[in-house]
């Protein structure tokens, strides 16, 4: 049997799939995008990562456009029986109380739904508050 750590990455890059297929319908679609925070890595990369910035618990998944409700979206992506950790849930609220919606998805399907959700509700905001660009208006 596959390991659960293989079997989220397996349902991340089916998503990822799909998202590249979406990327021509609107130009927020190419806002979305996977944070390599997890996984093994040597100890002189895990060091040299850290010092960059990267921190344990960030989600794995964000996607940079706002709807009226939220400033964007965050998913952490897991496989049954697997729960967020303490960091990945701390995270999950900070960044709730700043205006983001955060989302624990367990499958393609699930992240899929709250995707297409989300981006929905954000084309819409984008447009409306877009609208006017490109219209001729009187000079001040």
């Amino acid at each position: 049997m596959a390991k659960r750590q293989d079997l989220e990455h397996h349902e991340q890059v089916i998503l990822f799939k799909w998202l590249e297929q979406c990327a021509s319908t609107h130009m927020l679609w190419n806002n979305i995008f996977a944070i390599p925070n997890g996984g093994h890595r040597h100890v002189a990369v895990a060091t040299k990562l850290k010092a960059e910035g990267v921190r344990r618990g960030v989600p794995d998944i964000f996607c940079a456009a706002p709807t009226e409700r939220h400033a964007g979206l965050f998913i952490e992506m897991k496989i049954k029986p697997n729960r967020p950790s303490k960091n990945q849930k701390e995270w999950l609220a900070r960044l709730e109380d700043a205006g983001y919606r955060t989302e624990v998805c367990y499958s393609f399907e699930e992240a899929h739904s709250v995707i297409t959700s989300h981006m929905r509700q954000a084309i819409e905001h984008y447009d409306k508050t877009h609208e006017d660009n490109g219209k001729d208006t009187e000079p001040v």
